[in-house]
């Protein structure tokens, strides 16, 4: 009986002991893949730069990827091998010949290679950097003595300029690389990776970070980043941008497309912009995105946001009349029309398409000061937007709590408050279906670890106006186009699209508004009534024209058929 009971516990302690070595050999597997397999490269490289560079360790971090219509992924941001070329002054005999004999292969300045190779006792000179492989194997074929080539690893963007202030780039700050404008900044803790050491003892490396194998830590987000940045839009964004600056000698152009049923950026440019792998020969002011980290009195784009809020509140309806006598006062100041022309008894409709300032501060009256900033917040107005880019900037509402009537009226066509561009974008993209949606740029987080994380808004989504109320804004706004905009000249027959210009004064830091400096914004959304794109487009101090229908009409419609051809979008009317 005894005996028995032994060879049970025999047994048992047999068949769990050859578990848990299973379950180690299991775990030296695996981690093995992840060590020789996944990251080998990385490792081999690490291991070449620290044998013998003294300028820094084994450098690494995430990707970033445009994406086009048919979610194919394109790379923004990536890592790029090379070599330093470095010398060893100590081993030259002749560094006039072997600077010759360098010349051949690698563009050399004279006077910095004499400096670094004549001196005495020193082991180890960098020269040039970010050799191509191509110009390494010629040099290394070359078998020059005192002469050595360090792989070299460094942050490299495909499409230089391309979507610059989206992107970003990576910089020093202080003695550490870290990203410093756009998502290379916003996603730092996604994109960055911990140093790496590659003399480590191998058990304790392979067992450290067993968890991290098999359970993906909820707090680790390292990876890549897959934006919604669609660069065949973006690229025709920015050349229409360029010339728009260099018709109007503009101080600035800029823009954004965005489908405004999901919040996701298409396309988002400035002009002048710079090239993100020689960043350091720009101009810094540059660096900034005035779409996100500027404010601007935006003009009449706001009315169809007040018009829409009257609707929504039954106060008025498109037809309503008011009599327009060209100016009013109010607290003892005087608004007026653009052009101070009275027009008699007009419509709601009119308002909209002659851009009436006396029609919207009507609105005002109508719903009272309570009501118009009650709507103003649920647009969004008075707080950021929470755009996935860096630095964004406060908007500057005060005017909507004043005891007054006039901020009221001046705020209803877009004067005595300033939004960011972003801010401005996300309240517009709330007409054509009455939902305000989140802006965004990146769509998915895909680990190191080989899981991907979509990312949800949905959350976030918000009623803003009754369904039927963006139907019948955005009804006024076709008709805008179709009868108004260069007098129904820009009409797409086939195509159904709302569109606002707006023109605003650019306010003078000693106070009041130039007299010659405005500020030209559009937007516009298509189709009308299944809306997959608004436009937003802003000309800052162009020279030569007062009013936005002559500066971006024409650049709205080039952007509107370029996607309609890009998109295949088929007739709506």
């Amino acid at each position: 009986m005894e005996v028995s009971h032994a060879r049970e516990r025999f047994r048992f302690r047999a068949r769990l002991i050859l578990g848990a070595l299973v379950l180690i050999a299991v775990l030296v597997i695996v981690r093995l893949y992840f060590l020789q397999i996944v990251h080998g490269s990385e490792y081999r490289l690490q291991g070449a730069d620290q044998y013998v560079s003294t300028t820094g360790g084994f450098y690494d971090r995430g990707k970033i990827f445009f994406q086009n219509k048919n979610g194919r992924e394109v790379g923004a941001a990536t890592i790029k091998t090379g070599y330093i070329l470095a010398i060893k002054p100590v081993e030259i005999r002749d560094p006039e010949a072997l600077y010759t004999a360098l010349v051949e292969h690698v563009e050399l300045d004279r006077d910095l290679f004499f400096a670094r190779a004549t001196k005495v006792g020193d082991p180890y000179e960098e020269l040039v950097h970010k050799l191509t492989n191509e110009e390494a194997a010629s040099i290394r074929e070359a078998d020059l003595t005192g002469v050595i080539l360090v792989p070299e690893r460094w942050r490299y963007y495909p499409g230089n300029e391309l979507a610059a202030h989206t992107v970003g780039f990576v910089a020093f700050e202080g003695d550490k690389r870290t990203g410093r404008y756009g998502l290379e900044r916003y996603y730092e803790d996604v994109l960055t990776r911990g140093d790496t050491n590659l003399y480590v003892n191998f058990f304790a490396e392979l067992f450290t970070n067993v968890r991290d194998v098999i359970f993906v830590p909820i707090d680790k987000r390292e990876g890549d980043i897959v934006t919604t940045i669609e660069p065949r839009v973006q690229l025709y964004l920015e050349d229409v941008l360029a010339g728009m600056r260099d018709t109007w000698e503009s101080s600035f152009t800029a823009g954004i497309i965005i489908d405004p049923q999901t919040g996701e950026i298409q396309a988002l440019a400035v002009s002048p912009d710079f090239d993100l792998n020689a960043f350091g020969s720009a101009d810094t002011a540059r660096y900034a995105n005035p779409l996100v980290e500027r404010v601007y009195e935006m003009g009449s784009i706001m009315k169809p946001l007040t018009i829409a809020a009257g609707l929504d509140t039954g106060v008025i309806a498109a037809t309503t009349t008011y009599t327009d006598t060209g100016s009013r006062s109010f607290n003892n100041e005087t608004i007026s029309n653009y052009d101070g022309r009275a027009r008699g008894e007009v419509s709601m409709q009119e308002v909209l398409s002659q851009s009436l300032n006396t029609g919207v501060a009507f609105v005002v009256e109508r719903m009272g000061k309570d009501a118009f900033r009650r709507y103003m917040y649920r647009f969004g107005v008075h707080e950021e937007t929470g755009i996935d880019l860096p630095n964004e900037a406060r908007t500057l509402t005060q005017n909507l709590t004043s005891p007054r009537d006039i901020e009221y009226v001046t705020a209803s066509f877009g004067q005595g408050i300033a939004l960011t561009p972003i801010n401005m974008v996300r309240a517009l993209a709330v007409l054509p279906d009455g939902y305000m949606e989140q802006p965004h740029v990146v769509e998915k987080i895909r680990s190191q670890h080989g899981t991907t994380e979509t990312l949800d808004y949905a959350d976030v989504r918000t009623e803003v106006l009754d369904p039927e109320i963006a139907e019948e804004i955005t009804r006024m706004l076709v008709r805008v186009v179709d009868e108004a905009l260069l007098e129904g000249e820009v009409k797409m027959d086939r195509y159904s699209i709302a569109a606002k210009t707006g023109t605003a004064q650019i306010a003078s830091p000693e106070g009041g508004y130039y007299d010659d400096r405005y500020l030209h914004t559009f937007f516009g959304y298509f189709p009308a009534f299944d809306a997959q794109h608004l436009i937003f487009l802003m000309n800052v101090e162009p020279v030569g024209e007062e009013y936005a229908s002559r500066t971006l009409s024409e650049p709205f419609m080039d952007i509107v058929q370029f996607l309609i051809n890009h998109y295949d979008i088929p007739p709506d009317r």
